[in-house]
Parts: structure tokens; C-alpha cells; sequence
């Protein structure tokens, strides 16, 4: 966790030309986060990773739909079913419909 942490806070400093490389290192410290229990944090950096994303990309990039689905797993693994239904009926399944048919 500290090397992730260390990398992402690295990264950041950059600026916005390393974007790509800021969404990564959010993902994988939220993958981290989520393997050590510490899963509202997790879904802090997951919601902020798609918010992100889709201004990037818009919603049908496939990085966009990877974060959706990453953002639709926390929900549901916090129990947060009303949100997660929504969530994937409203923008994910739209946007992966569009995108991979």
C-alpha cells in the first residue's frame, strides 16, 4: 500500500500531462484498498477514477467501462444494491452496448 501511495503521489505531481498514468495508479491503489477491507476508501477513489474517466473519455471509451464496471462491483460489494442498479441500468449497460455490441 505505501509503494502505491508513494507511486500515485508521484504521479500526481506531474500534472495533467501523466493523466493516464494518475488513473492507473488510482485504480490499482483502489484495487489495494479493496484487498485490505478498507472498501469505502476504495470507493472513494473508484467513484473519483470514473468521474475522471469520463471526462477523459466519455462514457462508451473502454476505460470509461472498465471504471463503470470496477465503480458497479464496490457498490454492490458494499451492499449499496438501489445505487449499484441504477448506476449499471443508467450508464454501464447503455455505454457497453455501444461500445461492444
Amino acid at each position: 500500500l505505501p509503494v502505491l501511495e508513494a507511486n500515485l503521489a508521484s504521479e500526481r505531481r506531474y500534472g495533467s500531462s501523466h493523466i493516464l498514468a494518475i488513473l492507473t495508479g488510482q485504480m490499482n491503489l483502489a484495487i489495494c484498498l479493496d484487498q485490505l477491507g478498507r472498501r469505502d476508501e476504495a470507493l472513494v477513489l473508484r467513484r473519483e477514477t470514473h468521474a475522471k474517466e469520463v471526462a477523459l473519455h466519455g462514457y462508451s471509451h473502454e476505460r470509461t467501462i472498465t471504471a463503470s464496471y470496477n465503480l458497479a462491483v464496490s457498490l454492490t460489494t458494499l451492499e449499496l444494491y438501489d445505487e449499484a442498479k441504477t448506476f449499471v441500468r443508467g450508464r454501464l449497460l447503455p455505454a457497453a452496448q455501444v461500445t461492444l455490441g
